[in-house]
């Protein structure tokens, strides 16, 4: 699934990162040794030794099947499923380790782990994230990294900042906003990688607005984990989804009729009874009958 580019992220940008041309200074690692194997049985599983700060981080799985376990020196700064070298980057002249620890899984991001050595102290990390599917993108300053958080239609989050100074802190809110005067004519499904993306046009939007309310971001949440769309033989396209870890539970559908300037939503959350909107009974025959061969089942 490609993130959505919105408009409101995008000027936030703008606003909290320094001038052009203040992007990350990346600090060269040296070449570490080959992957190996110590006398306990635990491998690194392919990530070697990271030269830092005068010792080493290192990335390794105690038990087979188990967490991997980012560490110092063997001390421990973070553990999951899933732990892996980013990237090292100079931050207000202090160097910093950037790590991406997370459950893995369908369409949840990791989280962020920082490790840096502030003048004259001992080995530090933090972890960032910002819900339970891992932490926003990170864009990286000579002065601090920011975190843009991944928005969905209705949806409305803090923009995170860090500094080896400062820690972590807001810089601003985000709302989503779709492309204003987009109408219905600009409605083209060969463009969009989810069904979601249909939202960044205003006149859909408003529309989603208007029958889901404040239900639109659980909505689109149910769609997250999908990819392209079908046709009806009317000319609606449809697609359905479900929410990440959650796959069979909490699943979506959603139809746009360009046409007839019509979205068409169902959605069947963890307590198993479905909701649509409008109520099915109002759906033409063909996106009904979508929606029934998608789902298995009459509506």
């Amino acid at each position: 699934m490609t993130r959505l580019l919105l408009a409101g992220a995008s000027a936030l940008v703008l606003m909290v990162l320094p001038a052009a041309g203040a992007f990350a200074q990346s600090a060269p690692a040296a070449s570490p040794p080959a992957a190996s194997q110590d006398n306990t049985g635990a491998s690194d599983q392919g990530q070697a030794p990271i030269p830092f700060e005068g010792g080493q981080l290192t990335i390794k799985q105690p038990e087979q099947d188990g967490e991997k376990v980012l560490a110092f020196d063997g001390q421990t700064l973070a553990s999951n499923y899933d732990v892996s070298f980013d990237k090292i980057a100079i931050i207000s002249d202090i160097k910093v380790a950037l790590f991406d620890v997370g459950d893995g899984g369908n369409q949840c991001g990791p989280a962020k782990v920082i490790v840096w050595k502030p003048e004259g102290g001992a080995i530090q990390s933090t972890k960032v994230e910002q819900d339970e599917c891992g932490a926003p993108p990170a864009a990286i300053s000579d002065s601090a990294i920011y975190f843009v958080p991944y928005l969905l239609p209705g949806d409305s989050k803090p923009a995170l900042q860090w500094s080896p100074q400062g820690g972590l802190s807001t810089s601003g809110n985000l709302t989503y906003m779709p492309e204003p005067g987009t109408q219905w004519k600009d409605v083209d499904p060969s463009k969009y990688d989810n069904i979601i993306d249909a939202f960044r046009n205003e006149a859909v939007y408003k529309q989603a607005q208007t029958l889901l309310g404040k239900d639109m971001t659980e909505m689109a949440t149910s769609l997250l984990v999908g990819g392209g769309t079908e046709k009806t033989a009317s000319g609606a396209f449809y697609a359905t989804g479900c929410v990440p870890h959650d796959c069979g539970g909490n699943d979506g559908f959603m139809a746009v009729d360009p046409a007839n300037q019509k979205l068409y939503f169902a959605r069947r959350g963890d307590n198993g009874d479905p909701q649509a909107w409008p109520a099915v009974t109002t759906w033409p025959a063909d996106i009904k009958a979508a929606l029934d061969k998608v789902s298995g089942s009459a509506n």
